[in-house]
């Protein structure tokens, strides 16, 4: 039976840590706040409650298969999940609505054919068999098995197959997400749906490599679902579920060093308490869920996160800006979960968020704004009452330009008539509360991993230049997003138990 230590008790974390408890090891979490769940947070007010993380499940297999390596008990035991139907409803710059069904290519195509013209639904259908080639070529390197030394080759060959188009008197094969909407999707509107998954994610249509394709492919795929009471209601599941298998936790208790004997690691540096005096616990492995910057902090002189040769890094990420809206008036019993309303001005949205130069912070439109609407009576303090989220991906760091409010509310009067006239408070969260409640530098908010494009799309591997020492969570191999976070939990388990030689879930 090992010690191990865990740093943070955010879901990559909690996964890791019950998934080794079960194999017989000792683990103690630490986490510097007062609650478990990392980004997965609830704001609670005069009855109302938000979450103020991930709003929504994909690929719900990665927890169901926790839940039953982990106990006797079925995720779906501990919280209940509901499929969203419609996955989304679609407001685009020119007005034209769309609702796509849950998980049903058939039903996307027919409501594509029906809003925006015959053959819009096919070609979009289209674009979806080639998007699951690129998912059925990458699904188990990157995301089931560790980061191995040879990530070259998930970094140098493009996984999607992209029709040739001729430009410039050449045939040329797609590259980036956004050339796909132009040479293959060749419709705005379809276009605006393919970059609205990258954009969710923090991603620029522009440069991201073509493999982001299996992005959409995901929700198209393995639907899309609600935690009823609230992602929030997940995060307690598996906090529970490490209760059970004898995890200890430690609230308030902040790492300050990870300490180094004979080359590897022995434990970690701790201070928690009233005294609030550093001590010493020792451990065989140290399993970090935090953010690069913290990491490289905690390390002895002269170690690095990073493993020989790894990865090169990634773009700089993005944040993300979250308008929780207390409303007067019930949510009507038809009303999409999630509605998005794509901004009229693509090009200038894009320049804000991702930096580029010359990019004006003076008058606006309004950016892609999700509004999302969960019918759930547990939020509310009545029926007379709806709580209901915007989001904006915005640049991290305080620095940067972000939408007014009142902005973002005219723009979701799109979705939701009337909007302004019914709120009766709103609370805003920008990245200065992410960073806050995660330490990732600028409240910047990890992206899945994606192969191709040179290797700028991997996230580190699990592995690090420290012996003894594994990172899990969102910004470790295979990134961000809740599932993704519990796949890296998996990994680290199988990493810990059956050492370097572990090839990862059969």
């Amino acid at each position: 039976m090992a010690r191990i230590a865990v740093i943070g008790a955010g879901m990559g974390a909690m996964a890791a840590a019950a998934r080794l408890a079960v194999a017989g090891h000792r683990v103690v979490v630490f986490e510097r706040a007062e609650t478990y769940g990392g980004s997965v947070r609830r704001f609670t007010r005069d009855g109302f409650s938000f979450d103020t993380g991930p709003a929504l499940l994909t690929l719900p297999a990665v927890y169901r298969d926790l839940f039953v390596k982990t106990g006797k008990e079925p995720l779906e035991a501990c919280v209940e999940l509901v499929q969203v139907d419609p996955s989304t409803r679609h407001v685009f710059a020119d007005g034209t609505e769309v609702s796509l069904p849950n998980a049903s290519r058939a039903g996307v195509v027919s409501a594509l054919d029906a809003a925006l013209g015959a053959g819009m639904g096919e070609r979009w259908g289209d674009f979806l068999v080639r998007a699951r080639e690129a998912w059925d070529r990458t699904r188990r390197p990157l995301l089931e098995e560790p980061l191995w030394a040879d990530w070259q080759v998930l970094a140098e060959r493009e996984p999607y197959p992209a029709v040739p188009h001729k430009r410039l008197l050449r045939t040329r094969r797609a590259g980036t997400l956004a050339e796909i909407g132009a040479w293959e999707l060749r419709e705005p509107r379809l276009a605006a749906l393919l970059e609205s998954h990258a954009l969710a994610y923090g991603l620029d249509p522009r440069t991201v490599p073509a493999s982001a394709a299996v992005l959409p492919y995901m929700e198209h795929a393995f639907g899309t679902w609600y935690v009823r009471g609230g992602v929030r209601e997940l995060a307690r599941a598996v906090y529970e579920r490490c209760l059970a298998r004898k995890v200890e936790f430690v609230f308030g208790a902040e790492v300050t060093g990870i300490v180094e004997r004979d080359g590897r690691a022995a434990g970690v540096e701790v201070s928690w308490g009233d005294a609030g005096a550093a001590r010493v616990v020792q451990a065989d492995h140290v399993v970090a869920g935090v953010a690069p910057g913290v990491l490289d902090r905690l390390l002895p002189p002269g170690r690095e996160a990073r493993a020989d040769g790894e990865v090169p890094a990634r773009p700089g990420p993005t944040g993300r800006l979250t308008v929780l809206l207390a409303l007067r008036g019930g949510r009507p019993a038809d009303a999409a979960h999630r509605t998005v309303v794509h901004t009229t001005d693509r090009q200038g949205e894009l320049d804000r968020v991702f930096g580029a130069h010359g990019a004006s912070a003076g008058a606006q439109a309004a950016p892609t704004v999700t509004v999302t609407r969960p019918g759930d009576p547990s939020l509310v303090p009545d029926a007379e009452h709806e709580a209901l989220t915007l989001t904006v991906t915005v640049p991290a760091g305080s620095d940067g330009p972000r939408p007014e409010v009142g902005r973002l509310l005219a723009a979701a009067e799109q979705a939701v008539p009337g909007l302004g006239s019914r709120v009766l408070w709103h609370e805003v969260r920008g990245p200065g509360e992410i960073a806050a409640d995660t330490g990732a530098e600028g409240g910047a908010v990890p992206a899945p991993a994606l192969a191709a494009g040179g290797g700028r799309w991997l996230q580190p591997s699990n592995s690090t230049g420290m012996p003894g020492v594994f990172t899990v969570g969102g910004w470790s191999h295979p990134g961000g997003g809740l599932a993704h976070a519990g796949m890296s939990g998996a990994l680290v388990a199988g990493l810990i138990v059956e050492g370097p030689g572990f090839r990862g879930s059969q």
